[in-house]
């Protein structure tokens, strides 16, 4: 299972501060933001390119790569994007062994073909060729969204022009992606993506300080990467992995046009969860929906209601299992399983560990420590569908 230094190397991304020889938002601008935005971006690439294009995509490769590129970006920090180029097109392979043994007593503990797959694709470069095009271009689209940002505030900055010209012919090398395409053009999946894009200044755990502090973003990619581990460690079916990383990105979605609602206040008042949810619901709807072609409807509903439920689709109808269910019964990719329980202990995890790290580093609060106090209680010799979350728990308890 997951090892403690894996967590927290995840979390690393947090305090790695991108653009930072520029003027630039204080919140947002994290490697951890960035990465979010990035598998956002490649959800839609990948989508337009299986519904538009009638191509087949690879959809494990699309999330691993992404993960795969997380970590090796984590591990390589912040060097400047035109000498990182440099250093990988000289010596890139030499780099890319380094990656691997920085990681690889970190990732012990996940399934060992993890670390074989993760050198496989950064070695066997002609492989899922299709899927790494999607996975670049959303990396250029999403640094090109936070550029955009800074362009007016470093205007008089030298080299910034030379900056735009080279984003932009980056960008312009995907243009056979239908995706790229149409969210140069500006239409609506483009408004779709800038209005996701502002869950990176949404700030977890607003009323409290708190080091590093996370976004909403940065929190739903946390929890879609502990469900995909989740997920392998199950040998989950490639439908259940799919849907539970995404079900995992997209679970916070709603909160672009709510805000966060933190807990104690939901459940405050009999009957405010459900009502705030049929609010949530009905927002999707009004405003989401109508930013995204048609046929993806289906999909994003089932990634974004009941999102914390078990559940399969069986003679074309939702139906609620229990997460034994799911293992035994439906792990096939014909019953589109999604483990919505393994989902929300992820969300409680990453929130746990969102209190953890900052009561660790000295910044603590009475809402820190009840937080992180309850989740331990919920979750302690506790197992889901044969994770066991209460050893994750206990593995950040605090003295």
């Amino acid at each position: 299972m997951l090892k403690k230094a894996f967590i927290e190397l995840i979390y690393e991304a947090a305090s790695i501060q991108r653009w930072n020889d520029h003027i630039r938002p204080h919140k947002g601008f994290s490697e951890l933001d960035k990465q979010a935005h990035k598998m956002i971006l490649a959800y839609v690439l990948a989508k337009y390119e299986e519904c538009d294009g009638k191509k087949e995509i690879n959809w494990l490769k699309i999330i691993e790569g992404g993960v795969f590129e997380f970590l090796h970006r984590i591990v390589l920090t912040d060097i400047k994007p035109p000498i990182y180029h440099k250093l990988m097109e000289k010596k890139g392979d030499k780099l890319n062994q380094w990656v691997l043994e920085q990681l690889n007593n970190r990732v012990e503990g996940i399934r060992k073909d993890f670390m074989q797959r993760f050198e496989s694709y950064l070695f066997a470069s002609q492989d899922f060729y299709l899927e790494k095009r999607i996975l670049k271009a959303a990396h250029y689209l999403a640094t090109n969204w936070e550029f955009k940002i800074i362009y007016n505030l470093n205007m008089n900055l030298y080299g910034l022009e030379d900056t735009k010209a080279k984003i932009e012919n980056e960008i312009e090398e995907y243009w056979d992606l239908i995706g790229v395409q149409k969210l140069q053009l500006g239409k609506k999946t483009r408004n779709f993506l800038d209005l996701v894009g502002q869950l990176r200044f949404q700030q977890r755990w607003s009323q409290t300080p708190r080091i590093p502090e996370t976004s909403v973003m940065g929190h739903m990619l946390v929890v879609a990467i502990l469900a995909y581990l989740c997920s392998i460690e199950l040998n989950a079916c490639q439908t259940r992995v799919y849907n539970n990383f995404f079900a995992g990105l997209f679970h916070d979605l709603p909160e672009v046009l709510t805000r966060d609602i933190v807990s104690p206040i939901k459940r405050s008042v009999e009957g405010l969860e459900e009502l705030i949810k049929e609010i949530e619901s009905q927002q999707l709807e009004e405003k989401i929906f109508p930013l995204l072609p048609v046929s993806w409807h289906k999909e994003i509903k089932y990634f974004t209601e009941n999102e914390l439920k078990n559940k399969i689709i069986e003679n074309g109808k939702i139906k609620f299992v229990t997460e034994d269910e799911i293992g035994k019964k439906y792990n096939e990719d014909k019953y589109h399983p999604l483990d919505g329980e393994i989902i929300k202990a992820c969300d409680h995890f990453a929130a746990y560990i969102e209190a953890y790290l900052s009561i660790n580093y000295g910044i603590k609060s009475r809402v820190l420590e009840e937080g992180h106090k309850s989740l331990l209680a919920m979750y302690e010799g506790r197992k889901i569908g044969g994770i066991d979350f209460g050893k994750l728990y206990n593995a950040f308890k605090i003295n």
